[in-house]
């Protein structure tokens, strides 16, 4: 996982061919206007999930993983936190992996947390076990979905 603030971006666009295209869409448009909802930049490739979600508890919030995607979840309004574990840890599935939307759930527990405010992203590989939606009150973000 890489987290940082978006005025840091420009160190993370050559990780991936598709990172600066990303960067500069989140860069020049105020997601926070958005209603929730796709955006496709590059059909399938590259797009963008604008979500307002209801903030979980740390108990209540569950490790995901993805194969085909990377994810960047951008902090538009309120308090997020996302709890992190390496994938290799999770043994405990919930949810076998369902290749339609990506995803799959694990049991186990975060072994760190990183809180985001508007302004701050993170990057998550599918070797990143992730729990996001960790907070109170309204949070909205932009999940940029990368294909590997």
């Amino acid at each position: 996982m890489i987290f940082d603030q978006l005025a840091h971006s420009a160190v993370y666009e050559s990780l991936h061919p598709l990172f600066k295209q990303a960067f500069d869409y989140i860069k020049t448009h105020d997601l926070s206007q958005l209603q929730p909802g796709k955006i496709e930049l590059d059909g399938s490739k590259l797009y963008v999930n604008i979500q307002e979600p209801a903030g979980k508890t740390r108990q209540q919030a569950r490790l995901e993983t993805h194969r085909n995607y990377i994810d960047i979840q951008v902090c538009l309004e309120g308090k997020e936190s996302i709890g992190w574990r390496d994938a290799d840890d999770c043994r405990q599935v919930t949810e076998n992996y369902n290749p339609d939307r990506d995803i799959a759930f694990f049991g186990e527990q975060p072994t760190c947390y990183v809180d985001m405010i508007p302004g701050d992203f993170c990057i998550l590989y599918p070797g990143d076990a992730h729990a996001p939606c960790i907070g109170e009150g309204k949070i909205k973000k932009a999940i940029v979905k990368v294909l590997i």
